[in-house]
């Protein structure tokens, strides 16, 4: 009975000395909702990339990528149509040689001209890519610009049952809306490294007469005075992109700007 009395008394004693490194130490609440959540690294949106073309390891590649200016490169200059083919027509657009101008006298590339489409080349991409082989041209800015039109008969459209001379008033106001786009194309990676967009809109009062060629003069107009605005925002941009590059190139150790060829 005494045996018994003894190591009643003695459990508890015998849990109280157990030793304090076997106790869980757990953090406080508070710090576990303050940690920061790792970055998602995998796209969920599967439906996205359904019948694409790019691998996920090519998007990934190309994504952490940085993107670098070769220095000293050459760029080519060239109107494309809608869908990004070399425009055959005649090349009558001042805008490309603004933007040649603008981009050599800023002396960001060797040298920036304009390139001839009557070259044999095949259509889409891989005719801008011969394009660009021929011309040993590094970078292309592909320009474009697009109009859209519209007509509305104005005041002087109310005189018509009372003038003699109602139809050669000015009765008709030709509205004109569009977009100049210019962008820099990595020929050999295929890369787009920024678009730049600058829009322009205008109307005129005309006479009913001849509105087609009325409207192909006020879109003349318009980009006669949007080119320049065009040509300042390439420069800023690609001024902006060989300064990064520069400062990438600076940070590179020896041995990495040996194996790039810098």
């Amino acid at each position: 009975m005494r045996v018994m009395w003894i190591l009643v008394f003695a459990l508890p004693l015998g849990c109280a000395a157990a030793p304090r490194s076997a106790q869980v130490a757990l953090p406080p609440l508070e710090s576990l909702m303050a940690s920061p959540a790792a970055p998602a690294l995998r796209d969920h949106f599967h439906r996205d990339t359904a019948g694409g073309g790019l691998s996920e390891e090519a998007l990934r590649e190309l994504i952490t990528t940085p993107v670098r200016v070769t220095p000293g490169a050459r760029l080519g200059v060239i109107h494309v149509s809608t869908s990004y083919e070399p425009e055959g027509a005649l090349p009558t657009a001042t805008v490309p040689l603004e933007l040649a101008h603008a981009l050599e006298d800023a002396g960001l590339f060797q040298v920036a001209t304009e390139m001839s489409t009557d070259w044999p080349a095949d259509r889409g991409l891989g005719g801008l890519r011969e394009l660009a082989a021929r011309y040993r041209a590094e970078y292309l800015l592909l320009y474009r610009h697009r109009f859209r039109g519209s007509d509305r008969t104005n005041g002087w459209g109310w005189l018509y049952p009372l003038v003699v001379a109602a139809p050669f008033l000015p009765s008709q106001t030709l509205e004109s809306e569009g977009v100049l786009e210019a962008t820099l194309f990595d020929v050999r990676t295929g890369s787009l490294l920024f678009t730049a967009f600058e829009r322009a809109r205008g109307e005129s009062d005309e006479t009913p007469w001849g509105r087609e060629r009325k409207r192909r003069a006020l879109e003349d107009s318009l980009l006669d005075k949007a080119r320049k605005r065009l040509a300042d925002q390439v420069v800023e941009k690609a001024r902006r992109l060989v300064k990064k590059s520069d400062v990438a190139r600076a940070e590179d150790p020896p041995t990495a700007r040996v194996a790039k060829g810098v």
